[in-house]
């Protein structure tokens, strides 16, 4: 096979490579001596300031008598719980995400017929533009579905005649329109890659309007488009508790970051997707999933408590997996004691794995579970509990649902691109100034040298 130029790396581009790294290191101890919070986190771990917000909040502890304590991690979206939200939505046996998308971008749960006017206006929306799937989609399909959402957001742009318009209104109206499209665009992205690179057989089933977000995505990636009432409730779960969380993550800065230079909607949101799709951000569950199967492989379904603190052990001291020293699924930035939406996965799981007869899978994630924060305990100096986070639950529910690995960090988009449309809207409604921080130069003034002198 001949070489592709647009890959190669070839030896002349190995040694610039190097000699960018010899001369763009910086000492770990100027950090610290200059008082930079690496990565806008201070040496607890905790975020340092740069905004505010009432879209969202993540709590996980309190001042008791002049000292913090950690407690059981909440999450409120928009001054509501979390857990009284989908208690709610579950409990009256609804789909929850549509609601939560209201109540963040409007700031107030809508009632019956806003609800219903809403999730109509969300389905009208769910429609590509004219020759859209083979025009874009289906011409040179990526080996990964969030380059190709990327790519197709940035595309709609050339459709849009108000792209750059950022008045509330018109930005309002993309934003519902991406909310609307995530779903149809990440699962006609993976059946585009699957006949493409895999040889499958390629399906394009039209959306359909009367079903919410979570039906639409089992609906248009099954060749049958069935899915058990069960199958859907779960995914619209999930999506819920994936669409935002406090402002602070990664590629939610990101939306306010960009939005705050005054871009068009299409280039804020192809950003955070770029954020996003970094396995540090959202490609976690990906790695718990790969993770235990390696701990499957090793150690069996019916593993004793100390097989598996063993194969925990060797996971931290590198001997085991990927040899990165981590239990992936396990601490979070700000949790500490729990997670609510791992605990709120949890039950999930519980559920599905009944009705999908992996009660033994189940129990193993609940072993992992209880026993992964006691050895990192004893084997990690932490300043904060530790606990099972989102990602340790959601990747086997989604193995569960069959949804291919490929579509893990887009579904995480599907969900996101709700919390990321809100703060881009507070974002451009509150701010005046873009964003810009300051970056202390570190390295000597040098004098100019002549070429020949060199």
């Amino acid at each position: 096979m001949p070489k592709n130029p647009y890959s190669e790396l070839t030896p002349e581009l190995l040694k610039l490579s190097a000699l960018c790294e010899k001369n763009s290191r910086i000492e770990p101890q100027l950090y610290i001596q200059h008082k930079v919070n690496r990565g806008l986190r201070d040496l607890e771990g905790k975020g340092v300031l740069t905004g505010l917000t009432e879209i969202s909040e993540v709590t996980s502890s309190e001042v008791v008598n002049g000292e913090e304590v950690h407690i059981p991690g909440r999450l409120f979206y928009r001054g509501y719980d979390i857990k009284d939200l989908t208690d709610g939505f579950t409990g009256e046996h609804r789909f929850g995400f549509e609601e939560a998308t209201y109540l963040l971008l409007f700031g107030k749960l809508p009632n019956t017929d806003e609800l219903r006017e809403f999730s109509t206006m969300l389905g009208s929306f769910r429609t590509l533009p004219t020759g859209f799937v083979r025009d874009i989609i289906l011409k040179a399909p990526s080996r990964d579905m969030m380059n190709t959402l990327a790519r197709c957001v940035l595309t709609l742009y050339a459709y849009d005649e108000k792209a750059d318009d950022i008045s509330l209104p018109n930005v309002l109206r993309q934003c519902l329109h991406l909310i609307s499209l995530f779903p149809v665009l990440a699962v006609y992205g993976y059946q585009s890659y699957s006949h493409y690179h895999d040889g499958n057989s390629l399906f394009i089933h039209p959306p359909r309007t009367d079903l919410s977000s979570a039906e639409n995505i089992l609906y248009l990636l099954r060749p049958d488009s069935s899915y058990t009432a069960l199958e859907a409730k779960i995914l619209d779960l999930a999506l819920v508790l994936h669409a935002e969380h406090g402002g602070g993550n990664n590629s939610t800065f990101t939306t306010h970051v960009v939005s705050s230079s005054g871009t068009d909607t299409y280039s804020a949101i192809a950003a955070s997707l770029g954020s996003l799709k970094g396995p540090k951000h959202g490609g976690a569950n990906i790695k718990v999933m790969q993770m235990m199967a390696d701990m499957k492989e090793k150690i069996g379904l019916t593993a004793t408590d100390g097989e598996i603190r063993d194969y925990l052990s060797a996971l931290l001291n590198k001997e085991a997996f990927d040899k990165a020293g981590l239990i992936y699924g396990m601490g979070h930035a700000v949790y500490s004691v729990s997670d609510p939406r791992a605990e709120l996965l949890c039950t999930a799981a519980r559920e599905l794995s009944a009705e999908k007869g992996k009660e033994d899978e189940f129990a193993l994630y609940s072993k992992v579970a209880e026993l992964a924060p006691e050895v990192i305990a004893e084997k990690r100096r932490i300043y904060k509990g530790v606990s099972p986070n989102v990602d340790f639950y959601s990747g086997f529910i989604y193995s569960m649902l069959d949804l291919p690995v490929e579509l893990y960090t887009p579904i995480f988009a599907v969900a996101r691109i709700t919390g990321w449309s809100a703060h881009r809207m507070e974002e451009l409604i509150n701010a005046g100034k873009i964003i810009r921080p300051a970056y202390m130069h570190v390295s000597k003034r040098r004098d100019y040298v002549k070429i020949d002198e060199r």
